[in-house]
């Protein structure tokens, strides 16, 4: 008998615990953003973002055709980011690694890893979302508007290149979290289309 009311009681104590827990992030959640949270507060939310993880859905638009890839990605701003194809199948497992100046290309797969030191072209990585807000805080013209549900955050690429001249980020306003980032030409067509499947920012 006394046998089962000490395990009761851990029980209860574990269960207080675990709603303790919740509350505490629930709590930390909301004193973070308030309330009545500005858009203005979001867009510098995002731009104070430091590190990410993210599952995503590209389409890249071409004259001839449309390819479409998943990624997993994950930036960090102390090691850099990494990219992995999960689909098409042909590649999956293929991982893009970039570091300070550093670019690692490795194929888990075939057990193969390739590294590019001083790798010029490391600030044309238009797929990762802290390109974006690199570009969105260096372009004096860079603006935000806004409709009931979303913000849209409207910026230039920082290198000339008119495949990849204008960036739109769109961000749910509930969620504070971006859903997904579009990259037009010169003219304004689409050429790359990222949707945040998944998204979790530190």
């Amino acid at each position: 008998m006394k046998l089962n009311k000490k395990i009761l009681l851990c029980l209860l104590i574990i269960l207080i615990i675990i709603i303790m827990i919740f509350i505490y992030k629930n709590m930390s959640k909301n004193l973070k953003f308030g309330k009545n949270i500005s858009s203005q507060q979001i867009v510098d939310y995002i731009l104070s973002i430091s590190s990410y993880k993210s599952k995503v859905t590209i389409q890249v638009n071409s004259n001839k055709n449309k390819n479409k890839y998943i990624l997993n990605q994950e930036y960090d701003i102390n090691n850099g980011s990494i990219q992995e194809v999960v689909e098409p199948s042909n590649i999956s497992g293929v991982k893009i690694v970039r570091n300070k100046d550093n670019l690692t290309i490795e194929n888990s797969s075939l057990d193969l890893s390739t590294i590019f030191e001083n790798y010029k072209g490391l600030e044309e990585n238009y797929l990762d979302l802290i390109n974006f807000i690199e570009n969105y805080k260096n372009y004096e013209k860079s603006s935000y508007e806004e409709n009931d549900t979303e913000i849209i955050m409207k910026t230039k690429n920082s290198i000339k290149n008119k495949y990849a001249e204008n960036k739109i980020l769109y961000i749910n306003k509930e969620t504070k979290l971006p859903t997904k980032l579009i990259i037009e030409d010169n003219n304004q067509n689409t050429t790359i289309n990222i949707q945040y499947n998944e998204i979790e920012v530190n």
